[in-house]
């Protein structure tokens, strides 16, 4: 006999795959935050705590991912429903790929603090990217959990300080090169690393692109930035 579900056992579902997506971006949130203390302060157990993570968020990538397809299967959900849940599943592959991007800064951190040419290199940049893309990472969470979509339509503002950001302490960092050859491998690492902060600000994008796409049922990625604050305000 078929398996009959209340509308209070579906809402319980979504409530419990939100959740489970809110506490993985807690902790690639946390990651990435652990990944920049272990970087500035060339602390290697937090670095190596960071990568040891990783296989936590692969598993609650894999657990979320089957919940939504479960659920898809025996519930058939519609409309605002089914995109929540199709939502879901693509937010935790951008908090998986943010999560490998933190684990990078830390590997890269661990051959940084051997080499003490590369502590010669000002830092205060990548620091200040590093900080913004934690900000817009926490921002994209709380708009997610909220259906917030006039702070989506913020955070992909704000992604466009941060690859500003990254351009510029790449045109420093370049400078600093030519001129002091002996720091080229440690630059090499910063570059990596200020890379993976960019991705990670893109992947916070993404999650808030995910949250006007629930709310509004239109697909805003791709678009020039004047049409989609059109499609994500109602303008």
């Amino acid at each position: 006999m078929a398996d009959k579900h209340t509308s209070s056992q579906f809402d319980s579902d979504l409530h419990r795959i939100v959740s489970k997506v809110l506490e993985m971006g807690g902790l690639v949130e946390s990651q990435l935050i652990h990944a920049m203390e272990a970087l500035i302060r060339f602390d290697l157990p937090l670095a190596n705590k960071v990568i040891a993570e990783e296989r936590r968020l692969n598993a609650m990538e894999v657990e979320i991912d089957a919940d939504c397809g479960n659920v898809i299967a025996r519930r058939q959900p519609t409309a605002s429903d089914l995109r929540l849940l199709m939502a879901s599943s693509k937010a935790v592959t951008n908090l998986e790929r943010a999560g490998d991007e933190a684990r990078k800064i830390a590997k890269r951190t661990r051959r940084i603090a051997g080499d003490e040419a590369g502590k010669l290199i000002n830092t205060a940049g990548i620091e200040l990217s590093g900080r913004m893309a934690a900000a817009i990472l926490h921002q994209s969470l709380d708009a997610f959990a909220r259906l917030d979509i006039a702070g989506a339509a913020q955070i992909v503002r704000e992604d466009e300080a941060i690859d500003e950001q990254y351009r510029s302490f790449v045109r420093k960092l370049a400078a600093f090169m030519a001129e002091n050859p002996r720091v080229i491998s440690s630059a090499l690492d910063y570059l990596s690393i200020a890379s993976a902060i960019e991705r990670i600000g893109d992947h916070a994008t993404n999650l808030a692109e995910l949250v006007i796409y629930v709310a509004r049922g239109t697909d805003v990625r791709h678009l020039p930035k004047e049409q989609f604050e059109r499609e994500a305000l109602g303008n």
